[in-house]
């Protein structure tokens, strides 16, 4: 080929790092046939680094001073693989100043500063890769950018955090409790020391911010994601969710309505034949509806040393393709282009309308139901579906699930207000709300 090679500069060797060494060399003439010129990383930053640990890395310059290569100008390609907010966003924009095109695999970056980073490279002319920060392997960022550009994307939810994904798939099928699972997972190194981002549902929100801006040509809104976790989520919600016919899955959606968009992450009841709902362990999918194909499904690794190299490896591939074209023909980076990007609103939690799953520990007496009836009625919430367990020897309270039909997340708030005003029911109702997710 009569063209250079491009040279890559890697910040951060760790698991995807080191998965981004092996697969470029091993795929190397491949990569290079798809590319039209070989690819090769010239020079890597990583702390600690010990050499010889890492196969490939032989004719790599490793530094710890990562701002060395974003400084160094033989190299034309970035790659961000050290995650967390900053000296990374430092580092990608000092990258962008000197004319780099960036890969990042940074979801919190992207979320929080992507913005910023997008108008400063759109100045520059470079290009800024993100695939691999949503959903690791699958390449659902260029699927929406790319294969489903003649849609109007009507809604997206997926599952895109692995570790609370194999929290609930260990409860449904083990009967196990949220805590027990979740220390499971931190053995297998599945889950970080300090889980929040992932149970939580902070990463699954990083990454949702990201799949909203690029189906609807809206601006990163992290701030206004609404994020709920599952650590409340009990094994009877998840029997009790079998025994309606449904799952429990910690879902991202977001939704274009009337009013404005949805964007929110929270535990959610699918119904048990949807292909989404049986998407199990560590695994992550992402359905997505436009109004010409309907709904399509993205399902793959979500996280992971090869899987997310792979997503990595395939934005440089795309960068080097890009190198000799004109920077004003390069896909946009959230799909629209930056001059037609929308000021719709997002929604406040309190505007969604979706349906609910309702549990509550109520006193074994009678007219308890018809109090219970009443005030759902009150608010105009109508019942799909009740389940009462009988009391066992000596009872006096027993759980009571109900499920609802779509109302308005305000409406179901006031209503439950009013019952645990009531002295026959015990406690907090546990709420998990219930999306259809159908075509």
């Amino acid at each position: 080929m009569g063209l250079e090679p491009v040279k890559v500069g890697l910040l951060g060797l760790g698991t995807v790092g080191g998965g981004t060494v092996k697969v470029l060399s091993r795929n190397a003439r491949e990569i290079a046939r798809r590319a039209g010129r070989e690819i090769r990383i010239t020079r890597a930053a990583a702390k600690d680094y010990q050499p010889g640990t890492i196969p490939g890395t032989e004719s790599i310059e490793v530094t710890d001073d990562a701002f060395r290569i974003v400084d160094d100008p033989d190299i034309e390609i970035v790659i961000e693989l050290i995650g967390g907010y900053s000296p990374a966003r430092e580092l990608v924009l000092k990258a962008i100043e000197n004319g780099k095109h960036v890969v990042t695999a940074n979801k919190a970056l992207i979320a929080l500063h992507g913005d910023e980073i997008f108008a400063a490279a759109k100045a520059k002319g470079v290009m800024v890769a993100f695939e691999a920060a949503v959903a690791g392997g699958i390449p659902i960022i260029k699927a929406m950018r790319e294969g489903l550009a003649a849609n109007h994307i009507d809604w997206a939810a997926g599952i895109i955090n692995g570790t609370g994904n194999f929290i609930l798939t260990e409860m449904r099928d083990k009967g196990r409790e949220f805590g027990e699972v979740l220390a499971e997972a931190q053995a297998l190194g599945y889950a970080e020391a300090d889980p929040t981002f992932d149970v939580e549902g902070i990463d699954a929100a990083h990454k949702l911010t990201i799949i909203a801006s690029i189906a609807f040509g809206i601006p990163l809104q992290f701030d206004k994601t609404y994020t709920e976790g599952i650590t409340r989520i009990e094994p009877q919600d998840v029997a009790y969710a079998d025994e309606f016919g449904y799952r429990i899955k910690h879902l991202g959606i977001t939704r274009k309505t009337d009013r404005g968009v949805e964007m929110r992450v929270h535990p959610t009841l699918i119904p048990e034949r949807r292909l989404i709902a049986n998407v199990d362990g560590v695994m992550n999918a992402v359905l997505v509806k436009g109004d010409a194909v309907g709904p399509t499904l993205y399902y793959g690794a979500g996280a992971g040393s090869e899987p997310t190299a792979s997503a990595v490896v395939a934005d440089v591939v795309d960068v080097a393709r890009a190198l000799t074209t004109d920077p004003d023909n390069h896909v946009p980076h959230l799909a629209f282009q930056a001059k037609d990007l929308s000021d719709m609103p997002v929604l406040p939690i309190e505007d969604v309308e979706t349906a609910y799953y309702l549990r509550l520990q109520v006193r074994d007496q009678p007219g308890v139901m018809a109090r219970i009836a009443s005030i759902l009625g009150d608010a105009g919430i109508s019942i799909e579906a009740i389940k009462q367990k009988e009391p066992q020897e000596n009872e006096v309270e027993v759980p009571l699930v109900l499920l609802t039909r779509r109302v308005n997340e305000s409406r179901m708030n006031q209503a439950i207000e009013k019952i645990e005003l009531l002295e026959s029911v015990k406690g907090q109702v546990m709420r998990i709300r219930i999306e259809h997710l159908d075509g």
